[in-house]
């Protein structure tokens, strides 16, 4: 490997022997830039550095897809997507919190409006124990996205997705079925 060689040829050396010295030297070429995106976008380094880690580590995972092009451009857009889910996950879970803790029920007592919290707060604990992909299936299905979207920034199929979500749905539903019934 020498300094001239290009990100393909790095990119195609580690695909077909497993050198570790590719990733390496991709990763020094393409480190600023990738940081000072990330930093552009949330203007905070420790959370750019953060994200750029991501960045890398999802890049690094997945870099049997890279079909050629501009590589840095490629690892742009993965920043792009990396920055964007980090903003949602946190922005998500202050929204959450802020919504259990301003929650106000019309026309519930000030009892039945704790056992709703509490009912919140469990759903909440039960959808953290789900496996990764069905939590982050309902994650991304309570924000909005489409089972495509889904598919296509998680990197399973529509089916899947769709699976991961019934299968998520059913088990909180199992372990929710006594709170929720006594909630009526």
């Amino acid at each position: 490997m020498t300094a001239t060689d290009s990100d393909l040829e790095l990119v195609l050396r580690f695909r077909e022997t497993g050198d570790a010295h590719s990733l390496t030297e991709l990763f020094v070429r393409h480190r600023k830039r990738i940081y000072l995106a990330c930093l552009r976008f949330f203007s905070d380094a420790g959370t750019a550095e953060d994200v750029t880690q991501e960045t890398f580590l999802r890049a690094f995972t997945k870099l049997r897809q890279f079909q050629g092009g501009s590589f840095e451009a490629w690892l742009v857009q993965i920043a792009k997507n990396a920055c964007i889910d980090h903003w949602r996950k946190v922005h998500m879970e202050t929204d959450l919190e802020k919504a259990e803790s301003t929650v106000v029920y019309p026309g519930k007592s000030l009892e039945e409006q704790s056992d709703l919290r509490s009912a919140t707060e469990r759903l909440l604990g039960e959808m953290k124990e789900l496996a990764p992909e069905q939590r982050r299936c309902l994650e991304m299905k309570i924000e909005g996205y489409s089972y495509e979207e889904t598919a296509a920034r998680t990197g399973l199929s529509v089916e899947a997705v769709k699976s991961h979500l019934q299968n998520g749905r059913r088990m909180l539903w199992l372990k929710m079925e006594g709170v929720l019934t006594r909630l009526k």
